[in-house]
């Protein structure tokens, strides 16, 4: 099977599982808003937060191994494959009990982080948290075993497993909500059905390396475990810096405005991220092909598929975005009500970060593809100081919007040092010809974004469903048809026309 055929598997059965996940995720939190509130949605979304930034103490571990494996899994080399994941289930249990300890340790100091959390009393907020930590611990224990899955090409297993899980949680989460109405029980049902799913994977992925219970495995010499530190050491401060960029929005808002603000925003983000799954699905299943491609093919090859890659994410990112501004207030008001919406400036700054936010995962994904870890170690450390300092300065004076203007400057900085970075790194070149795609594609995306919200000042005067649905056709069709028109002839444009050409003809 060919890296295209394993990568479209692996795009059809993502596909399958993120629609499922997005329907009865917004079943459910439907569900959830009018059983429970938005409180609840904020202190939901703070602990999803608080323990995603406790994962720091995976250090990267992750990314380092999946690259790792890329090659020996192309040569075949069993005896390596069983050395790296020897290595990585020791660092990953190490990780598990350091997660638990700074977990268990930040457990006095929930009630300084969360302002005004109503009727919730802090005791109720303790077991919450820990079972949100429970959760997220005894992850570590099964995980590290998908990096094989990973670097065989073989996601389309974990997504598999992963649409059944979503589909039990879901199904009795909304039943726990509709007759008992209790958040506990709701957070509860979800834990057992998770650590059943974690059992089951463990047992098949067992019987499906059976090598990885063997007993006799040799040690990585110093040759080999030496270009793995380093990458381990590059990306603790990429993780660091990562969290303490992607994780904190929901914890500044929590402790210098309130928890009821978190949950408004957490609706906005749900929709957001339940729509970026699809896209990353795209993005994310043919990393593993990249990697194949780098150990395996010329640089020339590398930078055309690079080009192309990028040239479907500003297609697509591009189009969602436009999308984003101009129907998200519009649907959360049809969806839950007027008094669930946010300020318009604040969405627009929330959608702003998500574009460049696309434009740096396409970057990033060939990066760690490459192994390119070291030369840009630093820069994770600098996003993270800027974004705190200037979200925590700008909240105390302008309020919500300070935070996500502190997001978007620190992001830019990313989206600006990397792609020299990469150029220099794998290609050995000027990345000058890529900020000229940047500006073009932003310059682009201007027009029909433009034309669109002329429209919407028209349309929407009054928010009904009949109007809603007519401006999401033509946000459906001018972006599309003006992409087209103004890329027809661009060499990405027609190498995937081509590629879409061929698949159709095997249809």
């Amino acid at each position: 099977m060919s890296r295209l055929d394993k990568a479209t598997k692996n795009i059809k059965y993502g596909y399958i599982e993120k629609i499922l996940t997005l329907i009865l995720g917004f079943i459910s939190r439907t569900v959830f808003i009018y059983t429970l509130g938005a409180t609840y949605l904020g202190i939901n979304g703070l602990f999803t937060n608080i323990l995603s930034i406790l994962s720091f103490a995976e250090l990267g571990i992750g990314v380092a191994m999946n690259f790792s494996l890329y090659k020996p899994v192309a040569d075949n080399d069993l005896e390596k494959i069983k050395a790296l994941m020897n290595l990585y289930k020791h660092a990953y249990r190490y990780v598990a009990f350091i997660i638990a300890g700074i977990g268990l340790v930040l457990t006095p100091f929930l009630k300084y982080i969360i302002k005004d959390p109503g009727a919730i009393s802090i005791n109720e907020i303790t077991i919450y948290y820990l079972i949100y930590l429970f959760n997220t611990v005894s992850t570590y224990f099964v995980s590290y075993k998908y990096s094989l899955l990973n670097a065989e090409q073989k996601n389309y297993i974990q997504s598999n497993i992963q649409v059944i899980t979503t589909m039990v949680t879901a199904t009795f989460q909304i039943i726990v909500l509709l007759v008992f109405k209790n958040f506990l029980l709701y957070l509860l049902t979800a834990s057992m059905i998770q650590l059943v799913q974690k059992i089951y994977i463990n047992v098949y992925l067992n019987k499906m390396y059976p090598f990885l219970l063997d007993k006799n495995v040799k040690k990585l010499s110093k040759e080999e475990s030496a270009p793995i530190k380093k990458n381990i050491k590059a990306l603790i401060l990429h993780k660091i810096g990562d969290v303490s960029v992607h994780q904190t929005d929901n914890i500044l808002i929590s402790a210098f405005i309130n928890i009821t603000t978190a949950g408004l925003v957490s609706n906005y983000l749900l929709i957001i991220t339940s729509i970026d799954s699809l896209i990353s699905v795209i993005f994310n299943s043919v990393i593993s092909s990249f990697g194949n491609l780098i150990a395996t093919e010329d640089l020339e090859k590398q930078h055309k598929y690079l080009k192309i890659y990028r040239f479907i994410g500003f297609w697509i990112y591009g189009f969602v975005t436009i999308a984003f501004i101009i129907l998200l207030n519009p649907f959360i008001e049809l969806w839950i009500g007027s008094k669930m919406v946010i300020a318009n400036i604040v969405v627009y700054l929330i959608i702003v970060d998500y574009y460049f936010k696309g434009e740096r995962i396409i970057i990033n994904n060939f990066k760690a593809a490459a192994g390119i870890f070291d030369p840009d170690k630093y820069i994770s450390i600098i996003q993270a100081i800027v974004n705190l300092v200037l979200s925590i300065v700008l909240v105390k004076l302008i309020g919500l919007p300070g935070i996500y203007i502190g997001t978007i400057v620190q992001g830019l900085i990313s989206n600006f040092s990397r792609p020299f970075i990469v150029y220099k790194e794998i290609f050995h070149k000027s990345a000058k010809e890529y900020y000229k795609d940047s500006i073009l594609y932003i310059a682009v995306l201007m027009i029909p974004l433009t034309i669109l919200a002329v429209m919407k000042t028209f349309l929407l005067s009054e928010v009904t469903l009949l109007n809603f649905i007519i401006l999401t056709l033509l946000v459906a069709i001018i972006p599309n048809l003006f992409f087209f028109l103004f890329f027809k002839n661009r060499e990405e444009f027609r190498y995937c026309l081509d590629l879409f050409k061929k698949k159709m003809a095997k249809i």
